[in-house]
């Protein structure tokens, strides 16, 4: 299926691994510029080469490197990106974290920082890109919140900012849909890569995580990346133009939500 997005760009927060990485190589799968972001600038470069080695295709990776959650590098991001590409039509706001426990052992700078990684950021980089898009005559932005944004289940924080990520994808579509710009966001089941935070415990613990899976996915494995990517850059296309403000599981029959 020809999604329409050749000729696109496409800017993905924390794209240098796991979701992110898989979201830029299947949007570049379909014609799009990709603009990928990481604190690294080595690690940048190296996604790129990548990216070209996997699949050669006309369109092309940018790098930004930098600490987005800062707002100093989010301003400079506009800056270049104006001299780099000029346009922008699809933001996908993946950036994000997890810290602390519980409610009461959460510290208060676990909370802010985990609300920083997961909401603060995403809301201020889709206010500053709304200007681009409405430029274009339209375009999406995408939020990666999780299943534990729907419903219970994680650390305490990163709970209530994916839920709040939810929340936020929901009235931003609603202010925008007038103005052809597309949001919806996406809620992850247990995602296994390189470098991840399930990869980490499935070496730590591997009989505890294998019982973890056969208890709590019924698709009887971990999803991967490329699984989440697919549905992102579904929904950044014009076939999935009626699709607004929801929020799409994509994990396994993992979450037990009705909704």
């Amino acid at each position: 299926m020809d999604l329409g997005l050749k000729g696109k760009v496409a800017l993905i927060s924390g794209s240098s691994r796991g979701i992110g990485l898989a979201t830029a190589a299947a949007f570049l799968a379909e014609g799009c510029d990709v603009i990928l972001t990481g604190r690294s600038q080595e690690r940048l470069a190296q996604v790129a080469s990548e990216l070209v080695r996997r699949g050669p295709t006309q369109a092309r990776t940018h790098t930004y490197a930098g600490d987005l959650t800062d707002e100093r590098v989010r301003q400079n991001l506009w800056a270049w990106l104006q001299d780099e590409t000029g346009r922008l039509d699809i933001l996908v706001n993946n950036l994000g974290g997890s810290l602390g426990g519980g409610v009461l052992e959460t510290s208060a700078q676990e909370w802010q920082v985990t609300f920083q990684l997961n909401l603060w950021t995403a809301l201020e980089l889709s206010r500053q890109a709304v200007p681009w898009l409405r430029r274009q005559g339209g375009g999406a932005i995408l939020f990666v919140s999780s299943i534990w944004g729907r419903e219970s289940g994680g650390k305490a924080a990163y709970n209530a900012a994916k839920a709040a990520q939810i929340s936020l994808s929901k009235s931003l579509a609603r202010e925008l849909a007038a103005e052809n710009i597309r949001v919806n966001s996406v809620a992850p089941g247990s995602i296994l890569f390189p470098g991840g935070s399930w990869q980490r415990r499935l070496e730590e613990d591997p009989a505890g995580i294998e019982r973890f899976v056969q208890q709590e996915i019924p698709a009887g494995r971990f999803g991967r990346p490329a699984e989440v990517a697919d549905v992102i850059v579904f929904l950044a296309s014009e076939r999935a133009s009626w699709v607004r403000g929801a929020c799409v599981p994509v994990d396994g029959a993992q979450s037990r939500s009705n909704i």
